[in-house]
């Protein structure tokens, strides 16, 4: 069995009915409450349907148009005829033929014409179909630019010489060791130097390694063909990352510094490939596991053992282990072919015409006493045989998918006797408990009726209907036609399980009824389980995914620097507790006010403090008091009491700020603060340093997407911690002035490192230069290799921190008292240099200094425009390829460097992304009429629509139907909901509920 592509479960289909979920708040504050789904009451016009970016980059489409769509690999029905006894199955026949693969030049087409049969005949099932299916979404070969604008670094594919992870900062021994090799630039022998391809082009293993990495799961697949169709990446590519992520390289490194060994693929592809390596080595660990436990219970054959090895997903392995559980019920199949029924089910197939079911029957022996019972032993086992048979599975499913299978939900018998009972005696109070279970069960109304195509399926009604059965509030079934039970029955009495010769009616009574058996008792339950299982899988990797999307853009929002803030937080009967920040993030002044109290004594309080720290931007949480702490705030500035400061505010998400308040690092970092004031401290830093500051927070807090709840724990947070590492990597950081816990996720580094850094500063004083991490305990030759060009040496930092009092010297003269430590004696340089504040790794260090040499110039001019000019120049009269080769290097890396050296100091790549909103009025939601157009910033995207801030309280909800091709600008038209938090959108007021507090809006466009 497959699991099925990504492109085939990502459909844009109209509906008719309903299609909105439960009825959850809006924003998952700290008491992690679920968005509530509900549609506007008017119906739009179907969404077009999602098509691939066809102006994309000339050289990715070179790459893109020689990679079909991926299908389903399903096994194909034989074509020659077979033996009526079920034997070897096509998979394995398949499987045991294909050896070798060639990896050059155009690799990834292997298996490009059975993908075009795949197509075709799925186009051809498709005719008739009530409403049509959606179309594939184009070419998903992932080959994509990095999210977000920072992927203008690309680099070669020059091997590290001889270089593995180093433990030896972690060791305390004090003999000798081998010096450590740092050195980027010398090839090694063992690992050739490529040869720099273009996009597209293979840039493969030796072939000794590459057929040991195929084989090294020991399973009836070959692994990079199987990982290659299950996540529509070449064989090269899956090749290549596979080997990557062997070496321990991170995915933010592999996506700035290795981009032409996975083809250019962005951070998000490489992890989903990476997810899928490592659930097949997980499918093939357990698969040994079971072996070796029916090994040890003297069940194993070498017939299951096949079975077992050629499972491809571990719903199959489960299927075909289950009878097999030590805790599981002896089947009725065992238990006949423990009375020796295994040979009559032999003989009924292969000579019926000889066979006489009186020769197994024992008078004295219970299930041999009669023919009948002879013949209901030999009908298990067959149904058995059938149910485990590839090619009968494969049959089966080509049926359902030729058919309409629906996924019906209705309620549960327990909370319909439930909710019956909630008609209460008058005057007679309903307990709380009681209220909020009848509460539970009114969120599901949406599904107490509820049918729907599993081919159209919406991934939130999946979690939905997921979560309403866990809670015992929903019953779910899935229906095939009966249409799929006689053309099944049919097919197996003709063809498949037919006798070789001719047999009685009474033999062919049991293989009729066996067929019966097999598909209600086993067929049903098994294809309603892998039914589900995948419809869950779907759903959950839509939701992480969209979780991914808003986390990255929450992290990206520009800073606001260069002012000092006011960091509030709204209270009623503790008071609004304040932090006033420097430009940098130092806290200044806190104290609280209470408006409620006495308005005109706090206002006057208030003023003061703002024209004391010259503090002209005030950041509000939106918690409890947020409204009448802005209507407070826009008071004072409407009548100018501010006068002469231009003070304006803004509102701002502060979901996680309560919990960090009171974390061990919040502790830490201040000490002295009562934890309100904490909260304050950090709701202004969100938006002085949104990525500086929500680092400290758990992800899951933060206040986006939607089911967290209903999602593998394990995997969404290792997909937020990649998002956050590559968020922090691609930004970069000061290695002089970050914390602790932002460098933390720096790639490469963790807790531990992180913490030796810390200590290193503190004790030495600032970096000089990238080289001096080698000094830090820990910091071996492959941790220095992936941190190191994701931070910066800023020259104005470690200027005032030179010139700043500090304890002990500030470069290290003693790199020897490192031995102990398992550090060697090495050559450190103390000088500044200029290539340690760019993107450049140290890798290349020396080809940028060969390109500055040939434009006459050095590194102290980097960032000016004088040598922006003279680059601009040099590239017009000679293309980058030639160039490259001048400086013996390829053009990823010579594109690298020329964006190292021509950006200008301090260069942030979130300057392109929006600010916070800031503004001096208010307007309330009494305000909003029907047919307004205004202007807000995503707040939240869910499965179902975006939420949207419009400035009055209250987010309104762009229901997914309005989000439509047409309104979007091309570059966002390819993501699966194409709207994520912070962006800036232009809307029309469809309705307002006040009572509900519910907005409806409509997306007219997005503003750049």
């Amino acid at each position: 069995m497959m699991r099925r592509s990504r492109t085939a479960t990502r459909k844009v289909v109209k509906y008719t009915d309903d299609d909105s979920d439960l009825s959850f708040s809006q924003t998952m504050s700290s008491s992690e409450e679920e968005n509530e789904e509900w549609r506007p009451p008017e119906t739009k016009s179907k969404v077009p349907r999602k098509t691939s970016a066809a102006a994309a980059d000339e050289k990715k489409t070179a790459a893109k148009s020689t990679v079909k769509p991926k299908e389903p690999k399903a096994p194909k029905v034989h074509k020659n005829p077979k033996p009526r006894t079920p034997r070897k199955s096509t998979v394995e026949t398949k499987t045991q033929s294909s050896t070798a693969i060639k990896y050059s030049g155009v690799s990834g087409l292997a298996g490009t014409k059975r993908k075009q049969n795949d197509t075709d005949k799925e186009e051809k099932q498709m005719d008739g179909s009530v409403g049509g299916r959606a179309e594939e979404s184009g070419p998903s070969t992932r080959m994509k630019e990095e999210r977000v604008s920072f992927i203008v670094s690309d680099t070669h594919a020059d091997r590290w010489a001889d270089e593995g992870p180093s433990l030896a900062g972690l060791k305390a021994k004090k003999e000798e060791v081998e010096e450590e090799d740092y050195t980027f630039d010398e090839p090694c022998l063992k690992k050739p130097k490529t040869a720099g391809p273009c996009l597209g082009q293979p840039t493969t293993l030796p072939p000794a390694r590459a057929q040991a990495l195929k084989s090294e799961l020991n399973m009836n697949w070959d692994l990079i063909e199987l990982l290659s169709t299950l996540t529509c990446v070449e064989q090269w590519v899956c090749l290549n990352i596979i080997s990557l992520l062997r070496e321990e390289n991170t995915v933010p490194f592999m996506v700035r510094y290795r981009k032409e060994k996975i083809n250019h693929m962005d951070a998000d592809a490489v992890r989903d490939v990476q997810l899928v390596y490592e659930e097949l080595c997980t499918l093939a660990k357990k698969t040994q596991s079971v072996i070796q436990t029916l090994r040890k219970d003297g069940v194993l054959t070498s017939e299951l053992e096949q079975d077992l090895r050629r499972c491809r997903s571990a719903d199959e392995l489960d299927h075909v282990y289950s009878p097999y559980k030590k805790g599981s019920k002896l089947s009725k199949a065992r238990k006949a072919k423990a009375l020796g029924l295994e040979e009559a089910t032999s003989a009924l197939m292969e000579s019926p015409h000889t066979m006489d079911l009186r020769a197994w029957v024992k008078p004295d022996t219970q299930g041999l006493s009669s023919v009948e019972e002879v013949a209901t032993g030999v009908e298990h086992i067959l149904a058995d045989m059938i149910a485990k048979d590839p090619e009968t599975l494969t049959y089966v499913k080509e049926l359902c998918e030729n058919n309409f299978v629906m996924i019906q939900s209705s309620v549960s018998k327990s909370a319909q006797k439930e909710k019956e009972q909630e008609t209460p005696v008058q005057n007679y109070r309903i307990p709380d408990a009681q209220q909020n279970k009848n509460k539970d069960i009114d969120k599901f109304h949406l599904y107490f009726k509820f049918t729907c195509n599993i081919e159209r399926i919406q991934p939130h009604q999946t979690l939905a209907i997921n979560r309403g059965e866990s809670l015992k509030i929903l019953t779910v079934k899935v229906n095939i036609p009966e249409r799929v039970k006689s053309d099944f029955t049919r097919w197996c009495i003709n063809n498949r399980w037919r006798p070789r010769t001719f047999a009685r009616e009474e033999l062919c009574d049991i293989i009729k009824n066996a067929v019966e058996d097999s598909y209600k008792r086993l067929i049903i339950p098994f294809l309603t389980r892998s039914y589900r299982n995948k419809l869950t899988v779907a759903a959950e990797k839509e939701s992480i995914a969209l979780f991914v999307r808003n986390l990255r853009q929450r992290l990206l929002v520009c800073p606001v620097r260069g002012c000092a803030i006011l960091g509030v937080d709204p209270g009623f009967r503790h008071g609004c507790k304040l932090a006033v920040l420097s430009p940098t993030g130092q806290i200044l002044h806190t104290d609280v006010v209470y408006p409620q109290v006495n308005r005109h004594r706090e206002a006057d309080k208030l003023c003061h403090l703002m024209n004391k720290y010259s503090c002209t931007k005030v950041v509000i949480g939106n918690g409890t008091a947020c409204r009448e702490t802005e209507s407070f705030f826009a008071d004072l500035i409407s009548r100018r009491r501010f006068h002469p400061l231009d003070v304006s505010y803004c509102i701002t998400n502060e979901a996680g700020a309560s919990i960090y308040s009171v974390s061990p690092e919040a502790v830490k970092e201040m000490p002295d603060l009562d934890p309100n004031i904490r909260s304050a401290v950090s709701i202004g830093r969100r938006v002085q340093d949104p990525l500086a500051e929500l680092v400290k927070i758990d992800p899951k807090h933060i206040g986006i997407g939607t089911y967290q709840h209903d999602v593998s724990a394990g995997a969404l947070k290792a997909a937020l911690d990649g998002v956050v590492q590559e968020c922090v990597s691609f930004v970069g950081v000061d290695i002089n002035i970050c914390s602790e816990t932002l460098m933390r996720h720096v790639a490469g580094l963790n807790v531990g490192r992180a913490r030796n850094i810390t200590e290193w500063r503190e004790q030495n004083g600032p970096f000089s230069n990238r080289e001096q991490l080698k000094l830090v305990k820990g910091m071996g030759p492959k941790t220095y290799q992936q941190c190191a060009g994701f931070i910066r040496i800023n020259p104005q930092t470690l200027h005032s921190a030179k010139s700043s009092p500090h304890p002990g010297p500030s470069v290290p003269e003693k790199p020897a008292a490192k031995k102990a430590r398992g550090k060697t004696c090495v050559n450190i340089p103390t000088s500044f240099n200029p290539l340690d504040q760019t993107c450049i790794h140290p890798e290349s260090y020396h080809v940028a200094q060969r390109f500055l040499s040939q434009l006459g110039q050095s590194v102290d001019h980097i960032g000016s425009s004088g040598l922006r000019q003279c680059v601009e120049r040099k590239v017009k009269t000679s293309s980058v390829e030639e160039l490259a080769r001048t400086v013996d290097t390829t053009p990823e890396t010579l594109k690298l460097i020329i964006d190292g050296l021509t950006q200008p100091p301090g260069f942030d790549i979130r300057q392109n992304f929006g600010q916070a909103d800031f503004k001096r009025g208010i307007v309330t939601m009494s305000d909003l009429r029907v047919g307004a157009v205004v202007t807000g910033r995503v707040d939240n995207t869910t499965l179902f629509g975006a939420f949207v801030d419009i400035g009055v309280g209250r987010s309104g909800l762009i229901h997914k139907s309005h989000i439509t091709l047409d309104k979007l600008p091309v570059s966002q038209r390819r993501r699966s909901l194409a709207l994520g938090p912070g962006e800036r959108v232009e809307v029309r007021v469809l309705s307002v509920d006040s009572q509900r507090g519910r907005i409806s809006l409509d997306l007219i466009r997005v503003l750049e």
